[in-house]
């Protein structure tokens, strides 16, 4: 077996054995089971597609991983610019309302951390999921998400007041 399909036999195996946990971390950014298999779905093929691009086989479930992260995100994204805006939005938008940027820093600042970093927080801060289900969601012990979390919220502090992450 060549290389290449030897890579694509794993990346096969690995899609399967832990399908529902790359599901669970896309349901836990979109909170909409169709949403969230499109996600896996749009994951799968990129993987695929960027599968020659992974220089460590043993790394590929983390790689995936990250995969569905950033896909949940750019889904977020191009679905929050498409949103329907209700009347009283709209006539508060059309009034020539002050512009209001919440958190954006925080936002960029997460945005800018190691994927490991800010899956951790954007599950646990902004899904509010418990420590336990994390640790299930990401495939890792709940001591290795403990200290995941307490480096990413230190490494968000120093993004946010400085503007680089150090690590």
């Amino acid at each position: 077996m060549t290389k290449k399909n030897e890579a694509r036999a794993q990346f096969v195996a690995c899609v399967t054995d832990y399908r529902e946990d790359f599901y669970r971390l896309a349901y836990s950014y979109v909170k909409n089971q169709q949403d969230a298999l499109d996600i896996v779905q749009d994951a799968i093929q990129k993987g695929l597609l960027a599968l020659e691009r992974l220089e460590q086989i043993d790394s590929m479930k983390s790689w995936f991983y990250k995969i569905v992260v950033r896909t949940s995100i750019d889904f977020l994204r191009k679905h929050k610019r498409v949103t329907v805006t209700d009347d009283e939005t709209l006539c508060y938008l059309q009034s020539g309302a002050e512009d209001h940027y919440e958190d954006i820093d925080l936002h960029e600042a997460l945005e800018r951390l190691p994927v490991a970093y800010r899956t951790i927080i954007v599950l646990r801060y902004f899904e509010d999921l418990k420590l336990d289900e994390i640790a299930e969601i990401v495939d890792e012990n709940i001591n290795t998400v403990k200290t995941r979390l307490y480096r990413g919220l230190k490494l968000l502090r120093v993004e946010i007041m400085e503007g680089t992450v150090h690590e």
